[in-house]
């Protein structure tokens, strides 16, 4: 009986694991990030291969033109710290041919509420600042190339 117990609470971890955090509910210890790099303003000329930081001055001018890859993450999330290097694997992959960027949802909640991002990693890939695709839980980087490259095709 220990043993089905056991095995049963450690699908069950496993699946809320890849399904994401909630946003409603982060840890009680650390709610929002420290100050950290990950939370300070985007570079105004980052170059094409690195992951702009974006934040609410800045997100609208960052996804008006062009593809964009937003990861909606928080510092608190298990699940977001296994996205950000798939996210910057994409952009290395990518190589300029579409802005890759990341937005603290705790740093600006705005912005979260305004594409209604419950659950986090949230990966939405914008179009002239418009969004075309969403995906939620950790998403492989094949998955968000492919998206990007949906994108960038013209529409005919």
């Amino acid at each position: 009986m220990r043993y089905v117990i056991t095995v049963v609470v450690a699908v069950l971890c496993g699946v809320l694991f890849l399904a994401g955090c909630s946003k409603k509910t982060p840890p009680a210890e650390n709610p929002k990030p420290s100050g950290n790099q990950e939370s300070s303003p985007a570079p105004s000329s980052a170059p094409a291969t690195e992951v702009v930081v974006l934040n609410e001055a800045n997100f609208d001018s960052q996804i008006g033109q062009g593809v964009v890859l937003v990861d909606f993450w928080a510092a608190w999330c298990g699940p977001c710290k296994i996205q950000g290097p798939i996210v910057e694997q994409v952009a290395k992959q990518i190589s300029g041919a579409a802005k890759i960027a990341k937005l603290d949802v705790d740093a600006a909640k705005k912005i979260a509420q305004r594409f209604s991002i419950d659950s986090i990693p949230t990966l939405i890939v914008f179009k002239d600042g418009k969004p075309v695709q969403q995906f939620v839980g950790i998403t492989q980087a094949e998955t968000l190339v492919s998206a990007i490259q949906a994108a960038l095709k013209p529409q005919g």
